[in-house]
């Protein structure tokens, strides 16, 4: 009796386990008066704000001027979508909608995280230097925060039923509408599956664990600038060549492979290089200081000569 008590247990159950499934959200925007807010771009938006907070303790952590955060990321950050708008049309010109505002339609989702590092790093670099501060060590100070800014972008992705892998029976596998598995430029043999691997899921819980792992390296090893930001160039391509492997959207396609996975590929080997060769080099200086700590250090050696260069021989 308890056999057949136990094997109806199964019976039930089991229908129940194989229709478990992570829904998808029945809208993507909502309004505010005549404004259409887009989850996708309000998720980008906690993101960067989220970052500048994060990276402003760090940076004030290592005696730098938490005020220098929010003036880089009033220029890096809108060169940071540019850049990733830019890497999106031309990694995926047929996911381009077919208006004539389709090439920066950002609000619909088509960003690409490479190309806003690169663009938003470049122009961060010449900000800082502008102010005379140290990049490498800024550069490790921002590491985490990008992490944690990528992983929370990645919830507008779930809203705009994007960043999908294969199909899947698991018990968290995403559910896909139907038009959205057309839109997404899915091969046809998969139309017929409404539930796929939630790649963006993994990829913001990856986000997460990995900017913890570089704030504990940070904390309990000796790091030497910018091997926390070339760790986070290593890692995140490493786990890019994982998802680029399940993803099944449209993407340009270069002998059997995913255009992304060449470029994931080739970072992750660039990561890992510039970690070896920053820690073989002296660690550069802490942040620099303030104009008036400078001034003051100058007076002091003004005053004292001697003190300030004490291998000179009196004359």
């Amino acid at each position: 009796m308890a056999g057949r008590a136990h094997a109806r247990a199964r019976c039930t159950l089991g229908p129940m386990a194989m229709s478990a499934y992570i829904p998808s959200p029945p809208i993507n925007s909502f309004h505010v008066g005549p404004l259409d807010v887009h989850f996708y771009a309000l998720a980008y938006l906690v993101g960067i704000a989220v970052a500048i907070v994060l990276t402003r303790y760090r940076w004030r952590a290592v005696g730098g001027d938490p005020d220098l955060v929010g003036e880089v990321a009033l220029w890096s950050v809108p060169a940071g979508i540019v850049g990733a708008r830019i890497y999106f049309d031309i990694t995926t010109p047929m996911d381009i909608p077919h208006v004539w505002y389709g090439p920066f339609a950002v609000w619909d989702g088509g960003l690409g995280i490479w190309g806003g590092v690169a663009l938003a790093a470049v122009v961060g670099v010449w900000r800082l230097r502008r102010h005379g501060v140290n990049v490498a060590l800024f550069m490790d100070a921002v590491a985490p925060a990008l992490l944690v800014a990528q992983g929370i972008g990645r919830i507008g992705n779930y809203f705009n039923k994007e960043l999908f892998g294969r199909p899947t029976s698991l018990p968290w596998g995403l559910e896909i509408p139907y038009a959205y598995r057309v839109s997404g430029g899915i091969p046809a043999q998969y139309l017929h599956f409404s539930t796929f691997q939630p790649t963006f899921l993994y990829e913001l819980i990856f986000d997460f664990a990995w900017a913890g792992v570089l704030v504990w390296l940070g904390h309990h090893r000796t790091i030497k600038p910018p091997g926390l930001f070339a760790l986070y160039v290593f890692g995140y391509s490493a786990y890019r060549i994982f998802e680029e492997s399940l993803r099944i959207d449209s993407s340009v396609h270069i002998f059997g492979l995913r255009l992304n996975m060449y470029v994931a590929s080739v970072l992750t080997v660039v990561g890992a290089v510039w970690f070896y060769r920053s820690q073989r080099r002296p660690a550069p200086a802490a942040a620099d200081a303030s104009p008036a700590e400078a001034a003051a250090a100058s007076g002091q050696q003004a005053r004292d000569p001697e003190q300030a260069t004490p291998d000179a021989s009196p004359t």
